[in-house]
């Protein structure tokens, strides 16, 4: 069955992005066509980019326990959906980094993205498409934005609107349909994590 990780990309304090995988988590679980698993990056701590050189990146081979541990996480899903705050008008520095350590595992996977920010977060997903498609990962079109004065009582407790709960619904769709169709490449390129 089509394995979607939920990646909760931010690790600062008081993040609201726990809420929101939750509920992302929540409606997935509800669906036949699909397995659903949080993954928090607080789980998986990573240092700055201390991987040597990208060719190593590219041939899956890491000389970092932490990072072979990431590694096999990521290659365990078949897409994503990336949960993410908006900081500063783009992402959290921990999620760029998360997608950066990595790179053969993120290939031919679909992600979708559930954000949230004082703008709903669509300028962080700006920047997290060109970051995916470097990745070659394709991202789905539809996309959930949360404002905080909108979706979160007193910008801090999150009460999902009716709107929200229907892209949600067709953002899900589409992660599944497109990590479906995309399990031909995945299958003729498998990855192997290895140690450097």
């Amino acid at each position: 069955m089509t394995k979607i990780g939920i990646i909760l990309g931010s690790t600062r304090p008081g993040r609201r992005g726990e809420q929101v995988a939750t509920w992302v988590h929540e409606r997935a679980a509800r669906r036949t066509d699909a397995e659903f698993a949080v993954v928090d990056l607080l789980d998986h701590p990573l240092p700055h980019l201390d991987e040597p050189t990208p060719a190593m990146l590219s041939a899956g081979r890491y000389q970092h326990a932490h990072t072979r541990a990431w590694a096999d996480t990521i290659a365990s899903f078949d897409g994503f959906v990336i949960v993410t705050p908006e900081y500063n008008h783009s992402a959290p520095g921990v999620l760029k980094d998360a997608l950066d350590h990595l790179y053969a595992e993120w290939n031919n996977k679909a992600t979708g993205f559930v954000s949230y920010g004082i703008a709903g977060g669509a300028r962080a997903v700006e920047q997290l498409r060109l970051v995916c498609g470097a990745l070659q990962m394709a991202d789905v079109a539809p996309q959930v934005a949360l404002p905080l004065q909108t979706e979160f009582e007193d910008y801090t407790v999150f009460r999902p609107g009716p709107h929200s709960v229907g892209a949600l619904d067709t953002l899900l769709d589409h992660v599944v349909a497109w990590s479906t169709a995309l399990a031909p490449l995945r299958a003729a390129t498998p990855v192997t994590v290895t140690s450097a």
